[in-house]
């Protein structure tokens, strides 16, 4: 009975997943074991994505999108649209459609002007390149957070399912923290989307509509400022509000990195304020607490209760106090430049200027393996069709940086 005992202990040990852990302490690396090199610098580079020949598009936050060799030569892309650029704002992801073989489409996302602030937009358009430039054709905008604001802590992230049929969408709380517990408001959420910006099947509340108008408040001090905060204007929609139908997920404060592992499990990376960044599994219908939880005080120290206080709501895998800052989260899937980083993911960090590497059990746990030292605030990292990771540097002159194995003398 006790041997039958201890093997039913040791096979749910085996197949638990890892256990929380802050990783806000770990040391960096004594070296590194990868080369930087510098190819060439963007006005406050925000994200890049690879075309299928090895070119790159790549977001300046001022507003631009640039077509680039590896080589670091430039075309500015043509006909993008206008940014509301102010902080935390501009122009932020580039993203290929599932479909881009066929039809040559990408997704930008940015914020978008209006009267009163800017508000988060997704937009698709055909990316047509020729000899000699590079231009978008046919912009559409598919999805706009209403009603525009201020606050910065877009979001903008976004990730495509597995059969291609479905977009997720990051929305951050713009600084606002009570609406992303708020249901009715496209704030502090992840978005769940067809294709063509529309709320998807399947989703948790799919077909319901939300409240026909909705509060708009400016960014209070803290948390608790925000509970009083006064209402600015109030904000009734021409058509159904769509939120509640389009949630996958909520309770999210910055969340600037989104990515599917190569087991098929949707990873997130969130800042927190004070303290406690976060490594999110992403799973349906859940809500991850902020801005009625969190790992650390508000900035002017005001304190927010503990995650353990609300056992109601989700935990990150990996949390990080002090913060790394992260700048965005992808999973590395080369098998030629980095083999033994298969299925890795790698989280730029700009507080900490460094990069770390995470390993995944399959389970919904994650530890870090390595954090490096990097020097640079890395916004963004990607991996090129060799292998190899590109990096963007979080600067007014950021640098778009080569990473390649260093090579050992014989």
């Amino acid at each position: 009975m006790k041997l039958a005992t201890g093997a039913l202990l040791l096979t749910l040990m085996a197949s638990a997943a890892w256990a929380q852990v802050n990783a806000g302490d770990q040391k960096p690396e004594a070296s590194m074991p990868f080369n930087m090199t510098t190819v060439t610098t963007f006005t406050l580079p925000w994200r890049l994505a690879f075309l299928p020949d090895g070119r790159m598009l790549v977001t300046e936050k001022v507003g631009p999108v640039w077509l680039v060799t590896q080589q670091g030569q430039k075309t500015m892309v043509a006909n993008t649209p206008p940014v509301y650029w102010q902080g935390q704002n501009g122009m932020l992801g580039v993203y290929l459609s599932p479909t881009y073989a066929t039809d040559q489409r990408i997704y930008l996302t940015y914020a978008e002007p209006g009267d009163y602030g800017g508000g988060l937009a997704l937009a698709r358009a055909k990316l047509n390149i020729t000899a000699t430039n590079a231009n978008l054709q046919n912009l559409e905008v598919l999805w706009r957070q209403l009603p525009k604001g201020r606050g910065g802590q877009e979001g903008g992230a976004v990730a495509f399912s597995a059969d291609g049929q479905y977009l997720f969408l990051t929305v951050g709380d713009r600084q606002r923290f009570t609406p992303a517990q708020d249901p009715d408001q496209p704030v502090g959420k992840i978005l769940r989307l067809t294709l063509d910006g529309k709320p998807a099947p399947g989703n948790p509340n799919f077909g319901k509509t939300g409240a026909a108008s909705i509060p708009l408040i400016d960014p209070p001090r803290d948390t608790e400022a925000a509970k009083t905060a006064p209402v600015v204007s109030t904000y009734t929609f021409t058509g159904p509000n769509n939120t509640p139908a389009e949630t996958w997920t909520m309770g999210h404060r910055t969340p600037y990195g989104l990515a599917f592992s190569p087991t098929g499990e949707l990873w997130e990376i969130e800042h927190g304020p004070r303290g406690g960044d976060e490594l999110n599994l992403i799973e349906k219908g859940k809500n991850y607490g902020w801005p009625l939880v969190g790992y650390a005080p508000n900035y002017n120290g005001v304190a927010i209760p503990h995650p353990d206080t609300r056992p109601d709501f989700a935990k990150p895998a990996i949390y990080w106090v002090p913060v790394i800052a992260p700048g965005n989260l992808m999973f590395y899937q080369g098998t030629q430049t980095f083999p033994q980083w298969d299925g890795n993911g790698f989280i730029g960090g700009m507080g900490t200027q460094s990069l770390t590497r995470v390993i995944f059990d399959g389970k919904g746990g994650a530890k870090v393996a390595e954090r490096w030292a990097v020097g640079r605030r890395i916004r963004d990292v990607a991996e090129a069709p060799d292998g190899s990771l590109w990096l963007l540097e979080d600067a007014s002159a950021g640098a778009l940086i080569h990473v390649t194995p260093k090579t050992t003398s014989p």
